[in-house]
């Protein structure tokens, strides 16, 4: 089975129990305060497998399925081949705790603070997609038409970081930031020290 039905698969097991389980979602998600007060460190993994509803979930699971398996059966197998799937793997899992990081520092001493959902993950599945492949046509079903992947990049980008400077409410916006900068940057220093490839001079080839 692939990675990406493994987590898929995985998430769903843990997030659709706790949609009726209110104590077991709190004892899941992403509580800085609890983690710097009881050492709850598990909450940096579990807070990326539970999500507020199955919306949310769907929203989640379904861009992961839609660029993780490009970037699993295709893209990371042409820079990386047979550890392919190790580094998959490792984007996933490190961005979940990579992009918590931001928000764990900010709020560790905010009792009232929590989050929770896979979108760091998620996003830094998304943009280690389009280092690759910086011009693969991304289409949203409110928008008929393609829009590159690195304008939607830069668009994405630039959005997250306003509603996180704006604050408010408890959607990780900083968590979709920093998992699409990890993201991008897992994928640039892999490729170059594992693979021998220059993708920012073929991000300039092809874009400019």
């Amino acid at each position: 089975m692939s990675v990406t039905l493994t987590i898929i698969i995985a998430t769903c097991l843990l997030s659709f129990p706790a949609f009726g389980n209110p104590k077991m979602l709190t004892e899941l998600l992403f509580w800085p305060y609890r983690i710097a007060r009881n050492g709850e460190y598990h909450r940096f993994l579990s807070g990326g497998a539970v999500h507020a509803d199955s919306l949310h979930l769907m929203f989640n699971m379904l861009s992961l399925y839609s660029f993780g398996l490009a970037l699993e059966q295709y893209f990371f197998p042409a820079l990386f081949g047979g550890q392919a799937k190790l580094f998959y793997a490792l984007l996933y899992v490190a961005a979940i705790v990579f992009a918590s990081l931001p928000d764990y520092f900010r709020h560790r001493n905010d009792s009232g603070y929590r989050a929770l959902g896979a979108s760091g993950a998620v996003s830094a599945v998304i943009y280690a997609a389009i280092a690759i492949q910086p011009t693969m046509p991304i289409r949203f079903f409110f928008i008929p038409i393609d829009i590159p992947g690195y304008i939607f990049g830069f668009i994405f980008l630039a959005l997250s970081y306003q509603l996180a400077r704006k604050g408010g409410g408890n959607i990780g916006h900083n968590a979709h930031f920093w998992g699409a900068v990890f993201g991008i940057v897992f994928t640039l220093v892999c490729a170059r020290l594992f693979a021998g490839v220059d993708l920012a001079d073929r991000f300039v080839k092809m874009v400019f």
